[in-house]
Parts: structure tokens; C-alpha cells; sequence
């Protein structure tokens, strides 16, 4: 088998690529550009997709990476700025809606050791309701030693735009109860689900219950790591001081779409963002870049 390989195929109704670079795969859906798979060799998967995924025209799969974008959550929950964007908060749909409308793929490239693919979405040509501005969005995807991702945010309008945005994470663990993220010890959050109160981490977030919590000033890597598997996840962002951490436990994973009952067992969210007072603004022809990359490593 050559080092690289890119093939187009469908899964339900996606169009989806999937690549291969030496012993990594991965598998990207044209719709919303979203990741949905990452393996590496014999480890398990670093990016968990649920096994109810439903590979539908017009809605975002459950797992992989969805882009949240150009707010992220409920718009009302946003900055005045953000939601000022938008002529109708209370009726916008929650992060933003790019996830479920097909991307333009602008190239898939073999660089020999690397492959890359490019996804631009233009709010010109594909306006999202009651957001009238003139933004190109763009996620560059490249899979080398590390899965390397970049989502580029143009104002090609005449006026500043604000915005939130994430990249969604589901990372694949051995089990919710095993696993840690020691680097935002100390780090400020908000507790969404206890009255949105201010908070400050004490020592490693670890999981015994629903967690829903908006970290500030992060550090630029965030590690998890997972004593079941032995192995840790790096997340290096740029141009990121916020990161949400989700998991919905027992009684909201059995309210969730396309998600096992159980499912909370394997999974956890680390998302990296520009949401809360880490919001973006475009003055006109300015560009915002936010970055992550993702790799393994054992314990």
C-alpha cells in the first residue's frame, strides 16, 4: 500500500473522503466539512463517532468534529455583539448551522508524507437565514503525524462582524470515569449547568456526573488523558483562550439523537473556541484563523 491514499465514497447520503496516511485514516464528510473519523493504527480511535450515527442530507452527524459557526450554542447565550449579528436570535438555530449545509471542496492534495483537503463555505453564495453578512469560512484539514485542522474566517462585507465559533471535538475514551484533563487546573469556567455562576477549576477536571462548563484562558495545549487506555490526547490550539468540556452522563444521553444510551461511557467533548469574552470581530477584509491539532501518545 503506497504512504497515501484519498478516495472519494459515499456513507448514507454524504459524500465523504477518506484518507489514508502510512497507518492513519480518516474519513471527512463534504457536509458542514466535518471530521468524522481518526484512527491510528492498532490504537483505538482518537475522534469518537456514535454507533447511531445517521449519515443524513441536511443534519450534522452525532461525533467526529462538527464546525459550530458563526455562533456557537444558543445565539441567545452569546455575547450582545454576536447576537446583534443576527435579526432574530430567539429563532436561530443553536451553533450557527453551517454543520448541516454542504461545503465546497477547493482541493485534496497528496504532499507525499501528508495529505490535505480544503472546504470553503462563502456566506455570499449560500446565505444562512436572518445572518445577512458576506463571510468566507475555510477548513483546512491535514493529516501527517497529527491530524491538523484550521478553520480561516474572511469579512468580505462592508461592515465588522462578530462571531463565535468551535471545533466541536468528540474524543473516543475507555470510560468517562477513567479519564482526566489536569491542564485546566486552575483556569476559570463558566458552570452552565448550575446558573451559569463563575467558577475556578480546582486540580484536574475529572467526570462523575453531567459536565457542561465554558473554560477561559486556557493554556494553548490541553491534554486528556485516559488510564484505561494508557494513552494521552494533546490538543494544540492558536488563537483559542476558550475551551467547552462536555459529557451528558445517564439522563441526557437518553434524551440525545443518534446516541446510545450508554454512549456517555466512551465519549467526552473538549472543544476548542472563541466563545464568551474570546468572541471574534472582523473588521471589513479582516481574517481570523483558529487552529487545533491532535495527537496521541501513551502513557
Amino acid at each position: 500500500m503506497s504512504q497515501t491514499q484519498i478516495e472519494r465514497v459515499e456513507v448514507g447520503e454524504l459524500a465523504c473522503w477518506r484518507v489514508h496516511v502510512g497507518d492513519a485514516e480518516l474519513l471527512v464528510a463534504q457536509q458542514g466539512a466535518q471530521v468524522l473519523h481518526y484512527q491510528r493504527g492498532s490504537q483505538p480511535p482518537i475522534i469518537w463517532l456514535s454507533e447511531q450515527a445517521a449519515y443524513q442530507a441536511g443534519q450534522s452527524v452525532r461525533g467526529g468534529v462538527p464546525v459550530c459557526w458563526p455562533w456557537f450554542g444558543d445565539l441567545q447565550r452569546n455575547p450582545a455583539a454576536v447576537q446583534a449579528m443576527h435579526e432574530n436570535p430567539a429563532q436561530a438555530p443553536a451553533h450557527g448551522g453551517v454543520r448541516g449545509l454542504d461545503w465546497q471542496l477547493l482541493g485534496a492534495e497528496d504532499l507525499g508524507a501528508a495529505v490535505q483537503l480544503q472546504f470553503v463555505f462563502d456566506s455570499r453564495n449560500q446565505p444562512l437565514p436572518g445572518w445577512p453578512h458576506a463571510v468566507e469560512l475555510t477548513l483546512s484539514i491535514r493529516l501527517d503525524q497529527a491530524l491538523h485542522l484550521e478553520l480561516r474566517s474572511h469579512n468580505l462585507g462592508d461592515a465588522p462582524v462578530s462571531l463565535s465559533q468551535a471545533l466541536h471535538s468528540y474524543f473516543a475514551v475507555s470510560d468517562i470515569r477513567n479519564v482526566s484533563v489536569p491542564s485546566l487546573d486552575g483556569c476559570r469556567y463558566i458552570e452552565t449547568l448550575e446558573g451559569w455562576a463563575e467558577r475556578e477549576q480546582q486540580d484536574a477536571v475529572r467526570f462523575a456526573g453531567e459536565t457542561d462548563r465554558i473554560y477561559l484562558d486556557t493554556p494553548q495545549r490541553l491534554t486528556l488523558h485516559d488510564a484505561g487506555w494508557q494513552r494521552c490526547i494533546h490538543l494544540d490550539a492558536r488563537s483559542s483562550r476558550s475551551a467547552v468540556v462536555w459529557n451528558p452522563w445517564i439522563d441526557k444521553a437518553a434524551r440525545l439523537s443518534q446516541f446510545a444510551d450508554d454512549a456517555w461511557q466512551r465519549m467526552l467533548c473538549i472543544e476548542t473556541a472563541n466563545i464568551w469574552d474570546d468572541c471574534v470581530t472582523l473588521a471589513p477584509g479582516e481574517r481570523h484563523s483558529l487552529a487545533l491539532s491532535l495527537s496521541s501518545e501513551s502513557l
